[in-house]
């Protein structure tokens, strides 16, 4: 097995996935200006903050993975050149604390998140607050379908270092 060539192919699959993160940033800014520009009622008026707001945090989101993952692939290759038993179990060490930062973030606080916006959506009726949760859900469920499936891809990649951990012990 070339875990060089797994670490790589993980490195550039999240090259690919995260501009989804910038493309959602977009959209929500999008929208922000449409409510800006051709909002007549209240509500649509009290979207413009929330969903500039959140179109920021997307895009600073995806910028920010983006450059790091870019710069990964080349000390990829750099580590596993000087010390490959090291670069596996450091890369093993990484794999399994980004995968329970998921299982914590994303697939229990980030839900939560959702469940206590929707209640809030309950409660209130002024339009700067309804317009506040529901961009807020919009956002988290965006990062919850950008986020599922990076959780799959750092999965997979687990188990290759995993295997290559038990290949390098014989």
């Amino acid at each position: 097995m070339d875990i060089l060539k797994a670490a790589t192919d993980w490195a550039k699959a999240e090259l690919f996935s995260t501009p989804f993160f910038m493309l959602f940033g977009l959209a929500f800014l999008v929208a922000s200006l449409g409510f800006w520009q051709l909002g007549k009622t209240d509500i649509a008026r009290a979207y413009i903050i929330p969903t500039l707001v959140a179109g920021s945090l997307l895009l600073i989101i995806g910028v920010g993975l983006f450059f790091t993952n870019k710069s990964r692939i080349p000390q990829f290759e750099k580590a596993y050149q000087t010390d490959t038993p090291a670069f596996v179990a450091s890369e093993l060490e990484r794999a399994e604390a980004t995968l329970k930062e998921y299982d914590t973030i994303v697939f229990k606080a980030i839900p939560i998140i959702i469940i206590a916006c929707a209640i809030v959506l309950l409660f209130v009726s002024t339009p700067v607050w309804r317009a506040s949760m529901i961009t807020t859900i919009a956002m988290l469920v965006a990062i919850l379908l950008v986020d599922g499936t990076a959780h799959a891809r750092i999965d997979g990649y687990n188990k290759q270092l995993q295997l290559a951990a038990k290949e390098m012990n014989k």
